[in-house]
């Protein structure tokens, strides 16, 4: 069932045809309510038996009121009651840590980017067959993988839980260039991996921009991955979507906790491996697609930066 959820609430977005009839009958016939009007305006009874009884057939089944007047045309608001009803029915049915922490991270703003992409392999918005069940499987909980002996010695039996595996350094390095290279579609110059920004310790951001980003500040950044089903992010994550995206987060702040006395803004990206990001990158990713759709004049940019990330977390998680 929670596969025939929409995406923004942890599903996939294949929806069972059956619970989309009503809503979209209803939400048609009060669309066209002028339309009917205009065409039996000639005959005397005009009252569309059909739709007052299957409004109560909607009253009935959700035990609630119909939408209001002047927003009955919208679909969403008819498909809601059962979208909740369905998915309260697949969170009673999660039984351990695992599948709710899969099912929270689902859920989390744009989780599921990846789903609503173009699959474009010249932008890089293609995902192989591999990464696809990969994917699929981890978002519905499902085990994708046999138990096996992780190359630190520890016995898995899910996929990237090590910070060993082999995807780990690739994928950072992907999401280190997108995020250098939307800074540069915004027209700031940026260098990776800066030296000599603290004397005190050494440690080097994976970005720096060259000019001011806001008040009159530089911004530095930083990039991890943590999986979402690790034992010491589980009885977090299997409460709150994104929790252990946090946790991470907070870690880089604390780590580069130095940078702001030098003057300049910095930003934790954190993201985890069934999708979640944490919060202040959310409203960085969005402010920056904002600057690039001002110089491109396609506010689709937002979309396709969120996308184009929500790729690349995908694309690593199996290795």
């Amino acid at each position: 069932m929670q596969a025939s959820l929409p995406i923004k609430d942890g599903g996939l977005g294949v929806r069972h045809v059956a619970s989309l009839a009503l809503p979209a009958f209803l939400a048609s016939a009060v669309g066209t309510v002028s339309l009917r009007d205009a065409i039996l305006a000639r005959y005397a009874c005009r009252t569309d038996s059909f739709f007052e009884a299957f409004r109560h057939t909607w009253s009935d089944t959700f035990g609630t009121s119909p939408p209001a007047t002047d927003v009955m045309h919208k679909q969403s608001l008819w498909d809601r009651p059962g979208i909740h009803r369905d998915q309260t029915t697949v969170e009673s049915g999660l039984v351990t840590c695992g599948y709710q922490a899969s099912f929270r991270a689902a859920a989390a703003s744009y989780s599921g980017d990846w789903l609503h992409a173009l699959p474009i392999t010249s932008c890089g918005l293609r995902l192989d067959d591999e990464s696809v069940r990969v994917a699929v499987g981890l978002w519905l909980g499902c085990n994708v993988c046999v138990p096996h002996a992780c190359v630190c010695g520890t016995q898995v039996d899910a996929c990237a839980i090590c910070k060993w595996a082999p995807g780990q350094i690739a994928r950072h390095q992907a999401l280190n260039d997108i995020v250098a290279r939307a800074f540069v579609s915004a027209g700031v110059p940026v260098t990776k991996e800066p030296v000599g920004l603290a004397r005190q310790d050494g440690k080097r951001p994976d970005g720096l921009t060259l000019i001011s980003w806001q008040h009159s500040k530089p911004l530095t950044w930083d990039i991890t991955v943590v999986h979402t089903l690790t034992d010491s992010y589980l009885s977090a994550t299997a409460r709150s979507g994104g929790a252990a995206a946090e946790q991470a987060a907070g870690r880089k702040t604390a780590k580069y906790d130095l940078l702001a006395q030098t003057g300049r803004l910095f930003q934790p990206i954190a993201a985890e491996t069934l999708g979640p990001l944490n919060q202040s990158s959310i409203t960085f990713f969005s402010e920056l697609g904002r600057k690039i759709a001002s110089i491109s004049g396609d506010n689709r940019e937002p979309n396709l930066l969120f996308q184009h990330i929500s790729i690349t977390i995908q694309l690593f998680v199996y290795f």
